[in-house]
């Protein structure tokens, strides 16, 4: 991989949405906290897709939680951003900033 690769647009919602949850980011509230905060209905499968990927890329990696009663014994699979997502999102955000940089996006298209 190089350095010069960036997030597309959901892996980039998704990762930050990881970032905000901390310890508590699993499937289902990374899906509440995308539509929280963007309006953006997700499927749970887009977000489940996207975190493999991330998953693969070596962005974010995953563990199981304890078994719950409410989910009949099952365990949550908890994601945490890995340093090398760290540097994605850092990365994709020099980049946004810097095509950007001076430009009156308001008036440019109104």
């Amino acid at each position: 991989m190089s350095g010069r690769e960036y997030l597309g647009e959901f892996e980039h919602i998704v990762i930050l949405a990881l970032l905000r949850l901390a310890d508590r980011a699993y499937g289902v509230t990374v899906r509440q906290e995308i539509e929280a905060r963007t309006g953006r209905e997700v499927s749970i499968g887009a977000i489940y897709a996207t975190l493999e990927r991330l998953q693969a890329k070596g962005y974010v990696k995953s563990q199981f939680g304890d078994p719950t009663p409410e989910r009949g014994g099952r365990s949550k699979r908890f994601f945490h951003v890995t340093a090398k997502g760290i540097s994605a999102v850092n990365r994709t955000h020099r980049a946004l900033r810097s095509m950007t940089a001076g430009l009156d996006l308001v008036r440019s298209y109104s």
